[in-house]
């Protein structure tokens, strides 16, 4: 959608500096391969070089980069959160649609508000609520008496099961799964017994899902996502599990049963975090951290170990496998040495 230079810098939240705000902007791209009405961004120093030699009619940039840029740009303190918004408004999301596509099947008991839209092949059973604008692609399921928030969208086969509650402008992504039951079990005689997975799923408002991302119901009370939470690709959320609001979690991540997460947490891809751990308010886990223990303090956790070459990897795998014994020659050390020094001190 065509969009000026003006009314992207009033509604993104930014300042026009060297621009015409009459300038047309039709797309957006990276700074090395943006052509004339593309709007770019610059949030990440890597990509500076690229400033001198983009062909963007204008550039999204922080007022440090903005001081020795001469030609157009929407200047902010935050470039991303501006390109962002900026990017919405050039490429709106797809129209919304109403109404329910006639090979979708809806139990009679079931309600759908008139300005949802209700694609092929979708299921809605019975006492299951859609409320006003929800969209839901082909092939979604909505077990029993879920509930689906106003303006949620739901792409293609995203399986809802019964008695969920997804809050307002909910977006799920192709494939998720919500409410499934926990692994939840009890050993008998070496025979795993399934314990019923009794409680549900509560969605807050302006959740994202990502897609193939699965969110276990709880085993008695619910599994919580509390609003804002956004939550990429693959990830699989267990039974009692509460995640507070606004905190972002990559892909891939592991959380065992009845963990809690605080609020404004950043959880790297690939990580796993042991059940019945509790994770304080404001922590970010970098990238493959294996959280074994409760975090009680807002910062930074890691445990990952970074790439290296492979032949370095290899001696220092050795050396690890040798770190025991070798403790255990310092310790005797440094006693032989403290008893040394107490027979001359007699």
């Amino acid at each position: 959608m065509t969009q000026t230079l003006g009314k992207l810098a009033e509604e993104a939240g930014g300042e026009l500096q060297n621009a015409d705000p009459d300038c047309e902007i039709i797309g957006v791209a990276t700074l090395q391969h943006a052509a004339e009405g593309d709007i770019s961004f610059l949030a990440n120093a890597r990509y500076r070089k690229y400033l001198k030699i983009t062909r963007a009619s204008a550039v999204i940039l922080s007022p440090e980069d903005a001081a020795t840029y001469p030609a157009a740009a929407i200047v902010s303190s935050n470039p991303y959160a501006v390109y962002a918004r900026v990017a919405a408004l050039v490429s709106p999301p797809a129209p919304v649609r109403q109404g329910i596509h006639n090979s979708a099947s809806l139990d009679p008991e079931c309600s759908v508000a008139a300005s949802a839209w209700v694609g092929p092949h979708c299921v809605i059973e019975k006492g299951a609520v859609i409320n006003a604008g929800v969209q839901m692609a082909a092939g979604c399921f909505i077990g029993a008496d879920s509930v689906i928030g106003t303006d949620s969208r739901l792409s293609a086969n995203v399986v809802i099961c019964h008695a969920v509650t997804i809050g307002a402008r909910v977006r799920i992504a192709a494939g998720a799964v919500i409410g499934s039951d926990g692994f939840g079990m009890a050993n008998e005689a070496g025979r795993w017994l399934n314990v019923p997975q009794l409680g549900s799923v509560r969605i807050g408002n302006d959740v994202d899902i990502g897609a193939n991302t699965t969110i276990d119901r709880g085993a008695l009370e619910d599994t919580v996502l509390e609003e804002g939470v956004r939550l990429d690709n693959q990830i699989q959320v267990a039974h009692n599990v509460h995640i507070g609001a606004h905190t972002a979690i990559a892909g891939c991540v592991g959380i065992s049963g009845s963990v809690r997460i605080g609020k404004y947490c950043m959880i790297g891809g690939g990580s796993g975090i042991v059940g019945h751990l509790e994770i304080a308010d404001h922590v970010i886990i970098t990238g493959m951290t294996m959280v074994t223990k409760s975090i009680t303090r807002p910062g930074v956790y890691s445990s990952g170990v970074p790439a290296q070459e492979n032949d370095a990897w290899n001696r220092n795998y050795a050396r690890f496998r040798q770190l025991d014994k070798l403790a255990r020659k310092v310790h005797s050390l440094e006693r032989n040495f403290t008893a040394e020094k107490r027979q001359e001190n007699k």
